[in-house]
C-alpha cells in the first residue's frame, strides 16, 4: 500500500486551526498509510509533552516527535524526515505548512518521495510579500508537485511569488467540516443556561482573542445593538492574550453585562457553543501591513453547518467562506458601525436569520464536507 510521510510543526494536542486540518487529513488516509513526523508542544519535562504522548497512543497510525516545540528543516530534522521515510517504506509526502519545511523536499525526494504535496494556510501569503521569505517560497514551489490554497485570495496571492509552472500546478484544498458533529440539530440550551443566556437573543464568536479577529469590534459596536435589542448578549468562546483588554473594553463601553467570556472550551462541546447562538459573527481584518491576514475561517463555516448565519470579517480569504447575502456577510473589520448594523438586521428579523443559516447547512454539505476534501488529497498524492 502507497504511504504517506505527514512532515508538519502544526499537530495536535497543540490546539489551532492548521492543527486541526492536518490531524483530520492524516485519519481520513486508508489505514496503514500514514506516518506523521512533528514537533512535541511545550517544554520538555512539562505536562503538555505528557499529554501528547497519550494523545499518539490513542491515535490509528504512528507518530514521531521531534524534542522540540518548533519543528524546522533543520540539518538534523533533515536527516531524521528522510530515515523515517526510508524505514516506513513511504512514497509520498505532505507538509503540513509548506513555509518553511517545504524547504526539505529535495532531501525526501533523495530519500524516495515519489510524491510532495505542501498544504498553505494563511500566514504563507505574508511569506509572499517579503522579499527573501519570498524567494524561500519559490523555491518550494519548484520542488513540490503540488502547492494546494485555500481559496481565490490565497492562490492570487502565492502565485505572485511562483514560477509560471509552479503556479499552474496550484491546486485548491481547504479544511473541511464534520457536518454529524455540526448540525442545526445540536442542543445549545445547558450553554446558554450555563452563562444566563436563556430566552436572550444571542450572538456568538469563537475564536483566539487575539486583535485580529475582531472581539474588539463586537464590542465597540455593542452598546448600538442594546439599544435596539436590550436583552441582547454576546457570547465570546475562546482563551487568548486579548482577553484582559477585551474585558477593559467592555467595562469601559459599559457592555460588560452583557458580553460573556466562556474561555476555551473542549472540542467536543463546541457544537452546543455555536448552537447556543443566534448569530455567529467574527468581523476579523487585516494587520501589520498585509502581513497578518485571515486564510479562511473555518468557524465560518462550522456556524453555516450548525445552522446559524455569519457575520464574517473582509480580511484575506474569509469572504470565501461566505455566500454573500446567502449564508451571510463580510463586512470591514476596523470599523464597528458596519458589524453592528449587519447583527441588528439578523437580529431583528429572525426568520430571514434562520433562512440564511439553512442555506449555509445545505452550502457547507454540498462544498466543505470532509469527504470530499479527502477525496481530493487523495487524487493530489497519487499524482
Amino acid at each position: 500500500m502507497p504511504r504517506t510521510l505527514i512532515v508538519t510543526n502544526d499537530f495536535p494536542p497543540r490546539p489551532g486551526g492548521i492543527q486541526a486540518f492536518v490531524h483530520e487529513l492524516a485519519l481520513r488516509r486508508p489505514p496503514g498509510s500514514v506516518v506523521v513526523y512533528c514537533s512535541t508542544p511545550g517544554r520538555r519535562g512539562s505536562a503538555a509533552w505528557g499529554g501528547a504522548a497519550e494523545f499518539d497512543l490513542a491515535q490509528p497510525f504512528p507518530v514521531v516527535r521531534e524534542r522540540t516545540s518548533v519543528l524546522l528543516p533543520t540539518p538534523g530534522v533533515r536527516r531524521r524526515a528522510a530515515r523515517i521515510l526510508e524505514l516506513e517504506g513511504c512514497d509520498s509526502v505532505l507538509f503540513g505548512a509548506a513555509a518553511p519545511l517545504g524547504l526539505m523536499a529535495p532531501d525526501l525526494r533523495r530519500a524516495g518521495a515519489r510524491r510532495v504535496v505542501a498544504l498553505t494556510h494563511g500566514h504563507e501569503t505574508g511569506w509572499a510579500a517579503l522579499p527573501g521569505a519570498r524567494r524561500a517560497l519559490h523555491r518550494i514551489g519548484e520542488e513540490s508537485d503540488t502547492l494546494t490554497y485555500l481559496g481565490d485570495y490565497t492562490r492570487t496571492r502565492l502565485a505572485r511569488a511562483l514560477s509560471p509552472a509552479a503556479a499552474a500546478r496550484m491546486r485548491r484544498l481547504a479544511p473541511g467540516v464534520d457536518t454529524r458533529r455540526f448540525h442545526p440539530g445540536v442542543d445549545g440550551s445547558a450553554v446558554r443556561e450555563r452563562h444566563g443566556l436563556t430566552g436572550r437573543p444571542v450572538v456568538v464568536c469563537v475564536s483566539r482573542l487575539v486583535p485580529r479577529k475582531g472581539q474588539d469590534t463586537l464590542i465597540r459596536a455593542w452598546p448600538r445593538v442594546l439599544a435596539d435589542i436590550p436583552g441582547a448578549a454576546l457570547l465570546l468562546v475562546g482563551g487568548g492574550p486579548y482577553r484582559r483588554r477585551l474585558e477593559a473594553l467592555a467595562a469601559e463601553r459599559r457592555v460588560a453585562g452583557s458580553v460573556v467570556f466562556a474561555g476555551d472550551v473542549p472540542a467536543a462541546e463546541l457544537p452546543a457553543h455555536y448552537a447556543a447562538g443566534d448569530v455567529f459573527a467574527m468581523p476579523c481584518r487585516t494587520r501589520n501591513g498585509g502581513l497578518d491576514v485571515e486564510g479562511l475561517g473555518i468557524v465560518y463555516l462550522e456556524a453555516s453547518a450548525t445552522g446559524l448565519p455569519v457575520v464574517a470579517g473582509r480580511s484575506g480569504g474569509a469572504p470565501d467562506a461566505v455566500l454573500e447575502g446567502e449564508t451571510g456577510t463580510a463586512v470591514e473589520g476596523e470599523r464597528p458601525g458596519p458589524a453592528a448594523r449587519a447583527l441588528l438586521r439578523l437580529l431583528g428579523d429572525p426568520a430571514a436569520a434562520r433562512a440564511m443559516g439553512a442555506r449555509g447547512r445545505a452550502w457547507v454539505e454540498r462544498e466543505w464536507a470532509w469527504e470530499g476534501v479527502a477525496a481530493r488529497l487523495d487524487a493530489l498524492l497519487a499524482g
